[in-house]
């Protein structure tokens, strides 16, 4: 399963995760917040909150292009993410836009702000290190040995559950819906 990637959607999306935690929060915790609400999301819906390319990394599953975004790399110029979400000092990253604009975002569903605002309460007070650990538990996530390596979003919806049918059902959907971006952009 491939899906989209929507920048200005992830962006906002930490954004509303850091105006929750109220002031700079360690990256490595915002990625797996993140991570934690595009799962969240795919489980009940069948579509993840930001379309991002799950990886494995040593220190559990990833968001790759957000975390690409947040270290900027391979990136030049104007970026969505950097209207909401600050530069790392250190490791630290803040949002870059007041509590209004979070709060007026254009790309958040009702669903995907309930989402967030679920893995917040849930995981909102836990150090970054602790929630490494918890998504070390997570049965999609694989040791890459100093690696990285892809995640199948099939082996999310195993776990959670769903009958191959219905798994077979969510990937006809995101093959579409994949697909019709695809041809919308060319």
């Amino acid at each position: 399963m491939q899906f989209v990637f929507d920048e200005r959607k992830a962006a906002q999306a930490a954004a509303h995760l850091l105006h929750r935690h109220g002031g700079p929060m360690p990256y490595i915790k915002l990625i797996k917040l993140l991570y934690l609400a595009d799962r969240r999301a795919f489980i009940e819906t069948g579509h993840p909150i930001t379309g991002d390319r799950l990886v494995s990394l040593d220190n559990g599953p990833v968001l790759s292009n957000v975390l690409d975004l947040i270290r900027q790399t391979g990136r030049r110029g104007p970026s969505a993410w950097r209207e909401y979400v600050s530069a790392p000092e250190g490791y630290a990253v803040t949002a870059a836009c007041p509590p209004e604009l979070d709060e007026a975002d254009d790309e958040l569903s009702e669903y995907d702000r309930s989402a967030l605002d679920a893995v917040f309460g849930e995981f909102g007070g836990t150090n970054q290190w602790d929630l490494v650990a918890y998504t070390h538990t997570l049965p999609e996530w694989a040791d890459p040995q100093g690696s990285s390596s892809a995640i199948d979003p099939k082996v999310i919806l195993e776990s959670a559950g769903l009958t191959q049918a219905q798994i077979a059902g969510v990937e006809r959907e995101v093959t579409a819906f994949h697909d019709l971006h695809t041809r919308y952009l060319t």
